[in-house]
């Protein structure tokens, strides 16, 4: 079989003979009624696990929206007009809405940012503004020892409202639910100290079952309430087919079982070979995006395996601590245990290639210089082909093949 793989603006063709081809993920076709913002009139019509949001907020609270910054694809614009049709018609003034963009360890954003986050509408109806990890509230410790700090805005409201998309998270799980707040609203000291669990076997991608990173983020609603969430589920398009609106769990898991529905691919077994790829730009330009689809390869390959990671990563690493990583690291074992004792973000992802390093060989094909990627633990190609049959030699002319060429969005599980 021959298929084209996205590499930056382009493609690369590979050729794999059909015997060892296993499968080829993509993500499973489902029929939507509704989407965009239909969609979104329609969750809020049906919550799960709570009344109607208009029957939850009073007229004089002060009631804060929180959603995601620049960094994430949610359609805030498209969400916000039917959200605020329904506080308005609960008798909420415009003067006591705030919207609240999560930065977590982000940089702030600029007002043409925010405005075209929120849409023209919200932009000039209500406050819009960033989160501030300086700006804070103590509320308590997690039992791991995360400090639940919330910005003081979102911790003073009278009613708090979470947005978010849901797609899979590589070590909480999942995103949407409680991560708009905490920690998107909360301090780098926070971050670090649960992301410092990414190691845990069962902190990884589409796990909810005792997930230690999960867990630990959603003690925060013993501290304080989300009286409502809307989260919704894009297709590859990031276009809005699926909204799930009420319980900050209820609701949240709700969306998950659907994400799964929408992007879980089966698989009959690991593969000895599996060629992944970003899909191309923009989510190829460097590494710290294209690992991404790297860390959803790892549930496809078989142990001793070869990854063949497709990405231009024209503009490099991507992120100064993620670099300073893997460059200065004489063996990629080190980036575990230097994550263990010390983490940071940025390095966490440096640490997350290393933990696929212990299980695969990774062949990058991109546009960086071949002397640079052997220091970074990689074996650097130029050619998705070419990979390829180096990888068939190695593995022999019997080995099973796994493609997914829009890695970031599909998740291999192995049937049964």
């Amino acid at each position: 079989m021959k298929l084209d793989i996205g590499i930056g603006q382009g493609t690369q063709p590979v050729e794999i003979p059909d015997a060892n081809l296993i499968k080829v993920l993509q993500a499973n076709p489902l029929t939507h009624e509704l989407t965009g913002e239909d969609e979104v009139r329609r969750a809020l019509s049906a919550p799960i696990g709570t009344p109607r949001l208009k029957e939850i907020v009073k007229p004089g609270e002060k009631i804060v929206i929180v959603t995601s910054d620049i960094s994430r694809p949610m359609p805030t614009h498209v969400v916000m007009p039917a959200l605020l049709d329904e506080l308005y018609e609960a008798g909420c003034k415009k003067e006591d809405i705030t919207l609240v963009f999560a930065l977590g360890s982000h940089r702030k954003q600029t007002d043409e940012e925010r405005r075209k986050l929120a849409g023209d509408r919200a932009y000039e109806e209500i406050t819009c503004i960033d989160s501030n990890p300086d700006n804070t509230v103590h509320l308590a410790n997690t039992p791991h020892g995360t400090p639940i700090d919330i910005d003081k805005v979102v911790a003073e409201a009278d009613r708090r409202i979470c947005l978010g998309n849901i797609e899979f998270h590589y070590f909480a799980g999942y995103s949407g639910g409680i991560k708009a707040i905490f920690p998107g609203c909360s301090t780098r000291q926070a971050i670090q100290a649960n992301h410092s669990m990414m190691v845990e076997d069962a902190a990884c991608a589409g796990n909810l079952n005792h997930n230690p990173v999960r867990d630990d983020l959603e003690e925060m609603t013993k501290h304080l309430s989300i009286d409502f969430i809307l989260n919704v589920v894009l297709d590859e398009h990031k276009h809005i087919v699926k909204g799930f609106a009420g319980d900050i769990r209820k609701a949240h898991r709700e969306g998950c079982k659907y994400l799964d529905r929408m992007y879980a691919v089966s698989i009959p077994k690991r593969a000895d070979i599996v060629i992944v790829s970003q899909g191309g730009a923009p989510k190829d330009l460097n590494l710290y995006q294209t690992q991404k689809a790297l860390d959803n390869a790892k549930h496809a390959i078989a142990d001793g395996g070869i990854i063949v990671l497709v990405g231009s990563c024209k503009e490099g690493l991507g992120e100064h601590t993620f670099e300073e990583w893997l460059t200065g690291a004489e063996k990629s074992e080190e980036l575990i245990t230097r994550v263990r004792e010390d983490f940071k973000l940025g390095g966490h992802k440096a640490a997350a290639i290393a933990m696929v390093l212990q299980k695969a060989r990774i062949f990058l094909v991109s546009d960086m210089e071949d002397d640079f990627v052997k220091t970074i633990f990689m074996e650097p190609y130029h050619t998705v082909q070419e990979a390829f049959d180096e990888a068939m030699k190695i593995k022999g002319q019997d080995a099973s093949v796994i493609v997914m060429p829009f890695g970031g969005s599909t998740l291999p599980k192995v049937e049964n």
